[in-house]
């Protein structure tokens, strides 16, 4: 099997959809012998946040000489970013033989697995074979029913901010939304939950002790900013004093003292992780497409805020940064999305839009997007591709100005390949 065999084979409509529930995985993963019960693992559910909070740990945990797994989703430019060992991407000639080791056991199911459970059996049967200590484990969509939710007591069930996303699986409210995410909270666990949503932060306390969990929240009122600007910031929280993250985004303070706190929680259950260790891996990190910016003249920052409260953190970052400044903003969006919401954060910002199709059969089309951002009051201009909406963008902000692309991860990659192939 050849790795663009492999990758079709895994994208084929026998796998297309969303079916939530374990029994699938399960049954695949019993084919292959239940390698996940022979990993240890940091689980990672929630809203935003998901992906930088697994990338910061990951490379903490390398730097402490771990050999250090990652999962993720979905991906930007290359479908291999989505299973890492040691901040590497599965090979090409290695995701082919897993696949092809794979596709008899697949094949045989009477309940096909979807795509996402078949990826995360491919994961898990990769992780054992690279020999994993850990592997940090993001959950595609909720929790209990998430295929990653196969596996037994993690070493740390973490929940990222809490908002309101994929409303019609999980919802309509935030109780439910956050009932699903508290499916990752295990029989005697460590839990370490972001906070600062009454409803959701109710419900996973109440779940913690039903199930005798330990729960930990950050406090954020010890979080102190320090310099900050496009190549990372610096901050302390708590003990923790002069800390630096290469990552740009405000938000990142917040979703680095939940690292913080998994951190101590590790420390706790035996894992012996140096200061130094936390130091180094934090200021290594490295997440594409979260606040990234991919060129300085002018100013273009590619993010892949998609929902409410992403666009509003991505809207306090860019005040910040850029104070009294107008923007000119790449927007694509997926139509089921709360687009008007999404639309209200980032109009008082911007000087124009331009408006794009991610390659997404969920996208809005470009038109439809210009037209609503019009009746707003703002000028907004449809383009028949992301590169030609990035050149137009470019085009109108001269050297000294500043644009952004946002609304989308699955039109990020696009962003990215404007760029130098991706910056990579």
């Amino acid at each position: 099997m050849t790795y663009e065999e492999a990758l079709k084979y895994i994208h084929s409509v026998n796998w297309v959809g969303s079916k939530l529930g374990l029994e699938r995985t399960q049954e695949l993963l019993g084919k292959l012998g239940d390698p996940h019960k022979k990993l240890k693992f940091i689980h990672i559910a929630g809203t935003n946040g998901k992906g930088s909070t697994a990338a910061m740990l990951a490379s903490i945990l390398e730097h402490a000489g771990y050999r250090t797994g990652l999962y993720t989703s979905p991906f930007i430019n290359r479908f291999n970013e989505r299973m890492q060992v040691n901040g590497r991407q599965i090979p090409d000639d290695t995701l082919s033989e897993l696949t092809a080791h794979i596709q008899p056991y697949a094949d045989a199911m009477e309940d096909a697995p979807t795509e996402f459970e078949l990826i995360t059996a491919l994961a898990m049967e990769y992780f054992l074979r690279e020999k994993c200590d850990i592997v940090v484990l993001e959950a595609g969509m909720g929790g209990e029913l998430d295929s990653t939710n196969v596996i037994d007591v993690p070493e740390a069930a973490v929940i990222a901010a809490m908002g309101l996303d994929h409303v019609k699986e999980l919802g309509p409210t935030m109780a439910d939304i956050a009932r699903a995410k508290a499916g990752i909270i295990k029989s005697g666990g460590a839990v370490v939950s972001y906070g600062g949503n009454p409803e959701a932060d109710e419900v996973f306390e109440r779940t913690c002790r039903e199930r005798g969990a330990s729960l930990r929240c950050p406090d954020f009122s010890q979080i102190v900013p320090g310099e900050f600007g496009l190549d990372g910031q610096r901050f302390s929280y708590g003990g923790w004093k002069d800390l630096q993250i290469p990552l740009a985004g405000r938000y990142q303070l917040n979703n680095a003292a939940v690292v913080l706190e998994t951190v101590a929680v590790l420390r706790e259950r035996g894992w012996k992780i140096s200061d130094d260790a936390v130091r180094q891996g934090m200021a290594a990190t490295r997440w594409p497409a979260r606040f990234e910016v991919l060129r300085r003249d002018p100013v273009f920052i590619v993010d892949g805020g998609h929902n409410p409260h992403g666009i509003r953190a991505t809207a306090e970052s860019l005040r910040r940064l850029f104070p009294d400044r107008k923007i000119t903003f790449v927007t694509g969006v997926m139509a089921d999305k709360d687009v008007e919401s999404i639309l209200g954060l980032i109009v008082p910002l911007a000087d124009q839009f331009f408006t794009v199709r991610p390659n997404n059969p969920r996208a809005m089309k470009a038109e439809e997007l210009a037209r609503r951002i019009s009746a707003l009051g703002a000028k907004a201009t449809p383009c028949g591709s992301v590169a030609e909406g990035v050149a137009k963008a470019i085009e109108a902000e001269g050297p000294d100005g500043v644009a952004c692309a946002l609304g989308s991860l699955y039109m990020s990659g696009e962003v990215r390949d404007c760029f130098q192939n991706g910056k990579d």
